[in-house]
């Protein structure tokens, strides 16, 4: 007797039950975008380290300046010029100023900073034509940061600013999960290369593109093996030759029930393989386990939206642990634009477009969806794929969504 589909939340518990954080190297900051932190960074000094200059102008005493004005400017002696990058000190004492450019230390004495445009830019004696606020213009030392302070965190995802903190407090290099090595396959003696003339009976492989894609865009670097026949030893010879070499395999096509799913054929016997329907839609049948030397795969159906939203729902959260970063976040909600059917007792993943926003009722205005792909979420759409910019799910106890609907939205995550 045939067993229920598996839930699609417990299928995602099995798929993260074999992925784990991968261990820890440290890169130059320099190669650190797009890694995962593995250690937190703290702040070794305070920053800025010294009180600077927020303008080019004069650094002053502020008591110097209190009654500037146009008609009346008061005249100071300039006493040094001070470039960004100058360790001179000279101390500004009363009747005396510096010029001082952006980011130059301000120097002993002074207390605030005259932007040049409010005095004559003279240089051996400067005429100040505004009064100075105490403390006016002077970034002050430890603004930004304390020395000791957390930076940044370990799990975060360095992008460029999180690269440009982990600088500006001196790290060099920075302590990363390393990034995640994918295999991509897809399977089916009917797949040709693109672009090879196509005979009777076969078809372009798209889903080695479109897992190998989706692999890279996730952060992660991809191994695409491109298309294996039908062929048992085939098969076998293309798993053994990443098994151990990559993080993670990831297959398409070969998982269902037909006579030639060679997928299954080779590892539904193996140790930790499992063969299992889920209740989705589409994507139901999926494979998943270990090879020979440990490597985990994910054995996706064929069809291209279906391994297209397995991905989305299975592989991308597998992945963001590899990296160091949480299963996935916050989903999103949005209201139909027009009604579509799903199918009773599956979660419907459909393929949507976003159209400006909507609102229903006196509700907090979200994103309006409508399906991506003429015909729905039929698993073989691929060419109107390309329109979906994100997933609506439909709960396995609706059967149709009416315009007006509010429905769950899944957007991709790095």
């Amino acid at each position: 007797m045939q067993s229920a589909p598996r839930a699609v939340a417990d299928h995602l518990t099995e798929v993260l039950a074999l992925v784990a954080p991968l261990p820890a190297v440290r890169v130059p900051v320099v190669d650190a975008a797009d890694h995962v932190l593995a250690e937190d960074v703290h702040a070794p000094e305070a920053l800025p380290r010294w009180d600077n200059s927020a303008m080019d102008g004069y650094a002053v005493r502020a008591d110097d300046v209190a009654a500037a004005s146009d008609a009346a400017p008061v005249r100071l002696t300039v006493l040094a010029d001070l470039p960004a990058g100058s360790a001179a000190e000279p101390v500004v004492a009363p009747g005396t100023a510096a010029r001082i450019m952006t980011g130059a230390p301000v120097p002993p004495g002074a207390d605030s900073v005259v932007p040049v445009e409010r005095t004559d830019a003279g240089t051996d004696v400067v005429a100040v034509r505004a009064p100075a606020v105490l403390g006016a213009h002077v970034r002050r030392a430890g603004e930004d940061v304390v020395a000791g302070e957390l930076v940044l965190a370990r799990g975060t995802l360095l992008g460029p600013t999180q690269v440009a903190a982990a600088a500006s407090v001196g790290c060099g290099d920075v302590v990363v999960h390393r990034r995640p090595r994918v295999a991509v396959l897809s399977t089916g003696s009917e797949l040709v290369v693109p672009g090879t003339p196509v005979t009777r009976g076969q078809i372009p492989d798209s889903n080695s593109f479109l897992l190998a894609a989706a692999v890279r865009t996730a952060g992660c670097d991809v191994v695409r093996v491109g298309a294996v026949p039908d062929d048992a030893d085939a098969l076998r010879a293309a798993l053994d030759e990443q098994d151990g070499a990559v993080d993670l395999v990831v297959t398409s096509g070969g998982v269902s029930m037909g006579a030639y799913d060679v997928v299954k054929e080779v590892l539904a016997g193996e140790a930790g393989m499992s063969f299992v329907a889920v209740a989705m839609q589409p994507g139901k049948p999926q494979g998943l386990g270990r090879l020979r030397r440990g490597t985990p795969i994910l054995a996706l159906p064929g069809n291209p939206v279906s391994a297209f939203v397995s991905f989305e729902v299975f592989v991308r959260p597998a992945l963001r642990v590899l990296r160091g970063l949480a299963p996935g976040g916050d989903d999103e909600t949005a209201i139909a634009l027009e009604g579509w059917s799903s199918p009773p007792g599956r979660e419907q993943y459909m393929p949507v477009t976003l159209r400006g926003t909507a609102r229903r009722g006196d509700g907090p205005t979200v994103a309006g969806v409508r399906p991506a792909v003429r015909g729905g979420s039929g698993s073989h759409l691929v060419a109107g794929l390309a329109r979906a910019e994100a997933l609506a799910v439909v709960a396995a106890d609706v059967e149709r969504v009416e315009p007006g609907d509010r429905v769950r939205l899944m957007r991709a995550q790095r």
